[in-house]
């Protein structure tokens, strides 16, 4: 039985019908803003609940999406697809379907932007301009204007419709009063109409509402203005409803589309010379896209706002750790402040003794918290790169005593034989959660490991991972520098020499001399896991190999026959016999976090030529990436280059921004 959340007040409100009321130009976007239109394909008309055929559009942290009509049959934005039920679902398709009685369309044109969507119906004798915003992360505005585009007068009826799929919520209410109820949740939704409005009929799953007849003459236009509002319980209605009361949309739109071009412009400003040219200012605004589509307000258990995975996968529709600190590592870039809060979500759920959770949901009856493991220790990467961009402090002197306890949380209860080097491990005692720490759920190197008990609810692996502590090497390095920076000298000697001390042992460790690569090994240090993966070129992104040992590991990543595939530095050697692209996850694919890692080692390592030619082909060599329309993915094939796993995939984007950023 799911609990009863939040579908949320869905209001459509119409706040006036104003004649002569002109569209906002396209022609008058900014250069850059232009170049950057259909970045991501949004046109869907869903048939059903759960249709994950196309793209949602959204923003300003909004549970709820909608994309572009791609029928003449429907003359109203798809949707919404509402994120405030189940993992995921359409309401309908469409709940604000704007029509003229007895009048049928000829053609539809759509465009999508950064800041809002906009789509046109043409007809013999009319057009309708229709053009969506985000107020907020609770409404959404809708606009549409009715053009007399004939040489005669003419008398219409204009409607606005709605009707929803058999997914558990069903319309009531009245003519004045149009109330939404859902069996999945306690939330109430309302389509409320003001002025115009002549007469509503409703039926649990059908209204529509009719407005006074409309009267042009040649080239006289009229606009009707409504919003689309989901409201959590933790939020104010009243407060929304004078907002919306007091909006000008042309406004809304403009505010939108200053602040979208003033965050592409800073990304572009960051740009490599190396990515010069239109169609990477494209591919940036595309990962920039697909952020915002991702990003989510505070709800229900989640008390800072954050970026889902994916919101078009399943079981994406979350917070995990690892994930928000790339995510926030890719923030930094145009909105330190979302990256701050990324971070801070995932600190809310730090236990006493360090721990941070795997991953958090808002509403729990849907998908419990799990506390079985946590993921890689990248959390004072990213809190250093945002310190790198706007300098915060009192950020900084927050985070600070959260991160030290996370770090030495590892040695507490991830080091078996407290050698001071860890193992990846679980809280639960299975061996599933301790693959999941790793993040690399079925790498190769896990296939035969077993789990061994520390203490009460800690359990290690029977091995030690050279990326966990490569990660955690450069994490004491990270540390150290907060610290300075936080004037905390003592605590920073500490981190740089504990880093020196760590450093001697990954070298000597892990390090296949023969093979040239590094492997994790067995828990005593004398056996080497072997199967080369993407772990072995995290010491170089940690900085923490030799010289000596970089040129080798680099060698192996530029071998054609190894990892410098025509999507480069993939999860696992293209020669091993359990390569495997399609089926393996984690045993072939090409996750652009681990492509990132191993440019930015060759870059430290001073390889620049190598890095910027496997750079490009990277790039270029995922289907669909740097062209317009198609979306960023989980993972791609790195010998055909197919998009692989979940769309609009939010650490993939950014990575992409990394690698066409990053020094």
């Amino acid at each position: 039985m799911f609990k009863k959340v939040v579908l949320i007040g869905f209001i459509c409100i119409l706040i006036g019908c104003e004649s002569n009321s002109i569209p906002v130009k396209t022609a008058n976007y900014d250069t850059y803003f232009k170049a950057t239109s259909n970045v991501l394909d949004f046109s869907i008309t869903p048939n059903n609940t759960f249709d994950k055929s196309g793209l949602m559009f959204s923003d300003q942290g909004a549970w709820f999406a909608y994309s572009l009509s791609d029928t003449i049959s429907v003359s109203g934005f798809s949707g919404p697809f509402l994120m405030t039920e189940q993992n995921g679902v359409w309401a309908g398709k469409s709940l604000a379907n704007f029509t003229v009685k007895d009048h049928s369309w000829a053609s539809i044109n759509s465009v999508s932007y950064l800041s809002h969507l906009e789509q046109n119906f043409k007809s013999d004798t009319i057009t309708l301009s229709q053009q969506l915003v985000y107020l907020s992360g609770h409404t959404a505005l809708i606009k549409n204007t009715i053009t007399n585009t004939s040489n005669v007068d003419i008398t219409i009826q204009p409607q606005l419709s709605g009707g929803l799929f058999d997914n558990g919520i069903y319309f009531s209410g009245n003519k004045k009063t149009i109330q939404i109820n859902s069996n999945k949740t306690t939330a109430t939704g309302y389509i409320h109409s003001l002025n115009d409005i002549t007469s509503v009929t409703i039926d649990s799953t059908q209204y529509t509402s009719s407005f006074k007849a409309l009267h042009l003459k040649p080239n006289e236009q009229k606009s009707y203005i409504c919003s689309q509002t989901f409201i959590f319980p933790e939020y104010s209605w009243k407060d929304e409803q004078k907002l919306i009361q007091s909006v000008n949309f042309d406004s809304i739109v403009k505010q939108r589309l200053s602040e979208k071009n003033k965050q592409l412009t800073t990304l572009i400003s960051l740009k490599k010379e190396l990515f010069s040219g239109e169609k990477y200012t494209s591919l940036l605004a595309k990962a920039m896209l697909t952020l915002q589509n991702n990003w989510r307000i505070p709800a229900g258990e989640i008390k800072h706002e954050g970026l889902f995975p994916s919101y078009h996968y399943k079981w994406f529709n979350g917070f995990w750790s690892w994930d928000s600190w790339k995510h926030a590592v890719g923030l930094s870039y145009f909105d330190s402040e979302l990256a701050k809060k990324q971070i801070k979500l995932m600190f809310d759920f730090q236990e006493d003794d360090g721990f941070v959770a795997d991953c958090v949901f808002r509403d729990t009856t849907i998908e419990a918290h799990n506390y079985r493991d946590t993921k890689p220790p990248l959390s004072a990467w990213a809190v250093s790169k945002i310190y790198e961009k706007d300098k915060d402090l009192d950020f900084i002197n927050y985070m600070y005593p959260k991160l030290k306890k996370y770090h030495y949380w590892w040695y507490a209860k991830r080091d078996h034989d407290q050698d001071g080097l860890c193992e990846y491990g679980a809280t639960d005692g299975s061996l599933i959660a301790a693959k999941w720490e790793s993040g690399m759920d079925n790498a190769i190197r896990f296939d035969n490991s077993k789990i061994l008990k520390n203490t009460e609810g800690a359990y290690s692996l029977d091995q030690e991972s050279v990326d966990l502590n490569a990660y955690l090497y450069a994490e004491k390095l990270f540390l150290a520098t907060l610290a300075k920076a936080l004037q905390k000298h003592k605590d920073a000697d500490t981190f740089s020499a504990e880093a020196e001390v760590l450093k001697k042992q990954i070298q000597q460790q892990f390090y296949d001399t023969t093979d040239a690569w590094f492997y994790d090994t067995s828990l005593e240090g004398t056996t080497f896991i072997k199967g080369e993966g993407s772990e072995g070129w995290i010491p170089l992104w940690a900085k923490v190999a030799t010289q000596q040992q970089a040129i080798g590991v680099k060698n192996n990543m530029m071998n054609p026959a190894k990892f410098y595939t025509k999507v480069p530095f993939q999860t696992m050697s293209a020669d091993h016999p359990k390569f495997n692209p399609l089926k393996g996850y984690w045993r072939g694919p090409n996750w652009l976090d681990q492509a990132y890692f191993g440019v930015k080692g060759l870059l430290n390592y001073g390889f620049k030529t190598e890095a910027d030619q496997a750079s490009l082909q990277i790039l270029a060599g995922c289907k669909g990436l740097i062209e317009k329309g198609t979306s960023i993915r989980e993972n791609y094939h790195p010998i055909t280059g197919e998009g692989l796993n979940a769309k609009n995939f939010s650490w993939s984007a950014a990575h992409v921004m990394m690698l066409l950023i990053e020094d």
